[in-house]
């Protein structure tokens, strides 16, 4: 037999959809998951800052011009890791939710047999 899964635990499935169904191990590996990955994205945005701080060479035309260009790109890649980060956080989030409703649900669980006089 398989393991034990609450409904605490699910992801997706409202309005008739199938949805994903995770035990407490797997939702506690995937909140961590998330958050390694938004604090690669996050480090990622530390490095992308020499790019937006780039200077030319020269004082000439081109040198500025090539500068200026690096330094637009570098901003447009901060800006796209900062929105992958939040999104992973995001993400890690909602898992920790879930966590809260799974130990809800156990706890509640728990409560309900030794109120029938059962034993855990």
């Amino acid at each position: 037999m398989g393991p034990v899964v609450r409904e605490a635990g699910s992801y997706g499935g409202g309005a008739g959809g199938a949805g994903f169904s995770y035990d407490e191990a797997t939702l506690r590996e995937l909140m961590h998951e998330w958050n390694d990955l938004a604090n690669e994205f996050k480090l990622d945005q530390e490095h992308a800052i020499v790019l937006a701080r780039t200077q030319g060479p020269g004082a000439e035309y081109a040198s500025g011009g090539n500068a200026e260009r690096i330094q637009l790109s570098g901003n447009a890649l901060i800006q796209t890791l900062s929105q992958r980060e939040d999104y992973c956080r995001s993400m890690a989030a909602k898992f920790k939710a879930a966590l809260g409703k799974y130990a809800r649900a156990e706890d509640d669980q728990a409560a309900e047999i030794k109120q029938t006089g059962g034993s855990l």
